[in-house]
């Protein structure tokens, strides 16, 4: 997988983190009997299938701190009312709503390393256990994090990582030159109430 991603970086532009819309020559390693796509199963128990992937780049140009907070929202196609879905946002121009939280809880997320990950250059940090607090308000959440194990996520090129998608996490600002590059997949296997549907697509 990791020269299909080497070329997906090359032919992007530079960015902090480009949100995929469609998995082109990633998509045989992430669906269906791919090699991430198995891993998930495993890990899972079941099948699940990406519902959103974002390629970071941390670099020197492209530098940013993330604090302390909980995934809570989903990208999907198109804007439709549904019970239970809100409230709705756009990042980087793609739609992302608010679901119930039992189809957060019931994710997993997969970070596949194309670089180094060490101590300098911003790993992932997460509070371990935090995802089986279920909903965290945001009041709340220094405290969770004050009381739980924090971990640092090294890792080495072709590592991967995964996490329930609910857990507290974080990243600093990177304190090294050298260049991290990360692509993010969220693997869900809820079908979302019609008309919702997904946005990501093979």
């Amino acid at each position: 997988m990791l020269p299909a991603l080497e070329q997906y970086y090359a032919s992007a532009p530079l960015a902090p983190g480009r949100r995929i819309t469609c998995l082109g020559a990633l998509g045989p390693f992430l669906t269906g009997t791919g090699a991430i796509a198995g891993v998930v199963a495993q890990l899972a128990g079941r099948a699940m299938r990406p519902v959103r992937a974002i390629a970071f780049d941390k670099s020197p140009q492209t530098n940013w701190a993330l604090g302390w907070h909980q995934d809570r929202t989903i990208n999907v196609a198109a804007r439709a009312e549904v019970e239970g879905y809100g409230p709705w946002t756009v990042k980087q121009g793609s739609l992302h709503v608010e679901p119930p939280f039992d189809v957060i809880a019931g994710m997993l997320t997969l970070r596949i390393h194309l670089d180094p990950v060490t101590p300098d250059n911003a790993p992932l940090e997460i509070a371990l256990g935090s995802h089986r607090k279920g909903y965290i308000a945001e009041s709340d959440v220094a405290s969770v994090v004050a009381a739980s194990p924090v971990a640092a996520c090294l890792a080495q090129p072709g590592n991967v990582w995964a996490y329930a998608t609910p857990i507290l996490h974080a990243s600093q600002r990177s304190r090294s030159t050298a260049r991290r590059r990360v692509l993010q997949v969220d693997f869900s296997a809820v079908e979302l109430p019609a008309p919702l549907e997904w946005a990501l697509r093979a």
